[in-house]
């Protein structure tokens, strides 16, 4: 086949650059391991766009949030896993949840449809010669991380990422667990909510931390990425660490007492029928037989049955601010671009993001012109400036979007309002950079 670019992995990173070279009008070849007789220990099936965690995009708040400016800056560039998120939306309150299935099978039929695109399901071993982007994710092939790791010289970093259980909705007892999203956000009924008593509470964490846990391997020896900690090594770090956590039962008011219980385990939907909820937060290293045991021990859980158990796989990333320019190129071999979680970036929508940057700067060098990097004072520019520099190589570790990435606001302002000017001084420097 006669391509301009040929992009490696069919996840949210890969997808996307993929669909905004197609945009620009370049012939892309899309390489995806997944059936083609290869697979990883975390993926299900074979569709494009797989969400393997969870079903969250999280904040859609663009005022507010560093997550839902980000949601914003990437439809106004015409984000393809934008539109099919939006397309395929289930209640979550304040955030951005997808129905999983819908949506990846949606990603995977404009891609394969698109006149500009062919998709072949291949691993690939080496490093491509002629123009390219790698998106192989967390998951990459060992045969291509070695041929990575030979070209760049520095062994590849790795954590845990860890998989959150989905129960199916009908074995949830409502008797006893209710809906309400915190503080009544979005439609106040986006959650399902379970409440534990303190000693309830205090029963579960230390049923938890005497759970038989999965057995490390030598090579997996490494550290847990703080924005996704399976819940039994953050009950490890003290009794009230869930309850401050993912068990926080802030804001939500148990109809049966009017109160905040001592605890509360929350459950997202999952699909759009509203037949599958995740429990958020709940990732987990515990063996399936121990999940099952312990969960059940949740208030309105007795008789839960779970369509997946939690899972843990692992991940591995670039050292991204010492190997790759400001336009996400090796820099030892500039014809290939990185995308995604490989490059160190923490999330299915940054992961996204710095896609779409990749596609953008690959289809301007095509064009024959120059494509500047999105302002620092952008969320895409923020993330990109911490991936490809601004963080310290050394210490080096995933990283979700937030404002600390961004330049500080200028002068004296109250906390309350800091945010806004965020998000509204980045609403003005994305508009002068499309311009």
């Amino acid at each position: 086949m006669t391509h301009d670019i040929h992009i490696i992995g069919g996840g949210l990173a890969g997808s996307e650059a993929a669909w905004q070279l197609a945009e620009a009008g370049f012939a892309v070849r899309l390489s995806e391991m997944r059936g083609g007789g290869d697979m990883t220990p975390a993926h299900q099936g074979d569709t494009l766009a797989e969400l393997v965690c969870s079903n969250s995009f999280r904040s859609d708040d663009a005022e507010s949030n560093a997550v839902g400016l980000l949601h914003q800056e990437m439809r106004a560039l015409g984000s393809l896993i934008m539109r099919k998120g939006d397309a395929h939306r289930v209640p979550a309150g304040s955030a951005l949840a997808v129905d999983r299935d819908g949506f990846s099978a949606s990603v995977t039929a404009a891609l394969e449809t698109h006149p500009n695109i062919t998709i072949v399901r291949e691993r690939i071993d080496t490093l491509p010669d002629g123009p390219a982007i790698i998106a192989t994710g967390p998951l990459t092939a060992p045969s291509l991380a070695e041929a990575i790791g030979t070209e760049t010289g520095k062994d590849a970093l790795a954590f845990f990422d860890a998989i959150a259980p989905i129960v199916h909705r009908d074995t949830i007892d409502m008797e006893v667990a209710w809906f309400q999203s915190r503080w009544n956000k979005g439609d106040g009924k986006d959650y399902i909510n379970c409440p534990l008593d303190k000693a309830q509470y205090d029963a579960f964490v230390a049923a938890l931390l005497a759970a038989e846990k999965t057995e490390y391997r030598g090579w997996e020896n490494v550290p847990y990425f703080e924005g996704c900690m399976p819940i039994e090594v953050m009950a490890e770090r003290g009794l009230d660490t869930l309850r401050f956590g993912p068990m926080k039962p802030v804001g939500l008011d148990d109809p049966r007492t009017g109160r905040w219980p001592h605890a509360v385990v929350q459950l997202r939907q999952d699909n759009a029928g509203g037949t599958l909820w995740n429990i958020v937060g709940f990732q987990t290293k515990l063996k399936h037989a121990e999940q099952v045991r312990l969960f059940r021990t949740i208030p309105g859980l007795e008789k839960a049955e779970f369509a997946r158990l939690g899972g843990l796989h692992r991940n591995t990333f670039l050292r991204s601010p010492e190997l790759l320019d400001a336009e996400l190129r090796l820099k030892s071999r500039p014809n290939i671009r990185f995308a995604g979680q490989v490059t160190g970036c923490e999330g299915y929508i940054e992961s996204a993001s710095v896609g779409l940057l990749a596609g953008r700067f690959a289809a301007a060098e095509l064009a024959g012109r120059a494509l500047p990097p999105p302002p620092v004072e952008t969320a895409l520019g923020a993330l990109l400036h911490h991936i490809t520099g601004a963080a310290v190589a050394e210490t080096y570790q995933p990283m979700n979007v937030n404002f600390g990435l961004f330049p500080p606001i200028e002068g004296r302002t109250k906390k309350a309002d800091r945010k806004r000017l965020y998000t509204d001084r980045a609403r003005q420097a994305l508009a002068g950079w499309l311009a």
